[in-house]
C-alpha cells in the first residue's frame, strides 16, 4: 500500500519533465569539431583513442589539415525552415565566419555536418572559438558554443566608466 503514493509521485514528476521537455523548440546536444587529413578523414580506425590521438596530430600541425567538420546533433519541435548556423571567430577576422546547413523538413532530430574546407579552409586563420546555433527562420531555437565563445561588441559601444 505504501508504494502506491510513491509511484504516483513518480509517474507525475516523469510527466512534468515530459511536457517541460516538449514545450522547449529545439536542442543542440552535441557538437564534434573534427580536423579532416588530405584524404577527408577525421580518423584512420573506429577506435575513439585512435580519433583522439589523430585528432591532436592534426591539430598540432596543420599542414596536414583540408577542413574541419563539425558534428551536429540536433532535434526540433516546430516548423520546416529550420537550419543550423555555424559561426567560427579567427584570429585573423573581427568579424566571425559564418556557415549555414538547410536541414531536411521531414527530420525530426538527426546529426547534420557542416564543413568548412579548400581555400576557404586555408585562407582563415586560427580557429578561436565556435558557436552553432539552430535557427527558424530568424529566430534562435537553440544553441552550443565552445566556452571560448564571447559576443564581441564594436569598439564605439564601449562602457563608460560613470562619472563621480
Amino acid at each position: 500500500m505504501d508504494r502506491i503514493p510513491q509511484l504516483a509521485a513518480a509517474f507525475l514528476l516523469l510527466a512534468v519533465l515530459s511536457s517541460a521537455n516538449a514545450t522547449r523548440p529545439g536542442k543542440i546536444s552535441k557538437v564534434l569539431p573534427h580536423w579532416l587529413d588530405q584524404q577527408g578523414r577525421h580518423t584512420l580506425s573506429p577506435s575513439l583513442l585512435e580519433r583522439d590521438t589523430y585528432q591532436a596530430k592534426l591539430r598540432a600541425d596543420r599542414s596536414l589539415c583540408s577542413g574541419i567538420r563539425f558534428d551536429v546533433k540536433w532535434s526540433k519541435n516546430t516548423s520546416v525552415n529550420v537550419k543550423l548556423q555555424l559561426e567560427l571567430q579567427v584570429t585573423d577576422g573581427t568579424e566571425p565566419i559564418v556557415l549555414e546547413q538547410a536541414i531536411n523538413p521531414s527530420r525530426r532530430s538527426g546529426w547534420d555536418a557542416i564543413t568548412l574546407d579548400g581555400d576557404a579552409f586555408t585562407a582563415i586563420g586560427k580557429i578561436i572559438a565556435w558557436r552553432v546555433r539552430l535557427l527558424d527562420g530568424d529566430m534562435e531555437l537553440a544553441d552550443r558554443r565552445s566556452f571560448l565563445w564571447t559576443d564581441r561588441k564594436p569598439a564605439g559601444d564601449a562602457e563608460k566608466p560613470a562619472a563621480d
